[in-house]
């Protein structure tokens, strides 16, 4: 079997406009698009749908992945496809991601398998691109460098032009 990675650059991607006006009925004006595959739906358009009777939702919360790394995006994506194959429509919604996959912590947050949300770089690096790893990265250098430098302060080289003086 292929790796997820394998996968994910094989997927022939589609614009997200073209699934949202194809498989929902939504228009392009009423996406906030992040480059080609990926938007926000519009505030006025959701209001729009009040008046509608509302679906129904189905909450995937709280899986320990297996062995073998299918946690809850994994299990949201199937569902979904499932439903789709037996002529419900389904679309799914997924928070960003937790930063563990950006510092190899943890798997990535796009699924895995042939139940995967691509463009998995992207999305594991936040969907719209404002990735929070330099931000969260600053603190933990910071922190790693103060305490190296508490921990080694008889050895530590403060002197004008080393790597320890401001």
């Amino acid at each position: 079997m292929p790796s997820n990675i394998e996968i994910a650059q094989k997927a022939k991607l589609r614009r997200i406009s073209e699934l949202a006006e194809e498989r929902l009925g939504i228009s392009e004006e009423h996406l906030e698009s992040y480059g080609r595959y990926k938007a926000k739906l519009s505030l006025d358009y959701v209001d729009s749908l009040r008046s509608r009777p509302n679906g129904r939702l189905i909450l995937v919360t709280a899986i320990s992945p297996t062995p073998a790394g299918e946690g809850k995006t994994t299990t949201t994506v199937g569902l979904a496809d499932a439903l789709n194959r037996i002529g419900k429509k389904a679309i799914i919604c997924l928070r960003e991601p937790s930063i563990g996959p950006v510092f190899g912590m943890k798997g990535g947050a796009a699924g895995g398998g042939y139940a995967q949300v691509v463009p998995m770089e992207q999305i594991n690096l936040h969907f719209t691109g404002e990735s929070r790893s330099p931000t969260t990265c600053s603190p933990r250098l910071s922190t790693t460098t103060s305490t190296t430098a508490t921990n080694s302060a008889s050895t530590c080289d403060a002197s004008p032009g080393s790597a320890w003086s401001t």
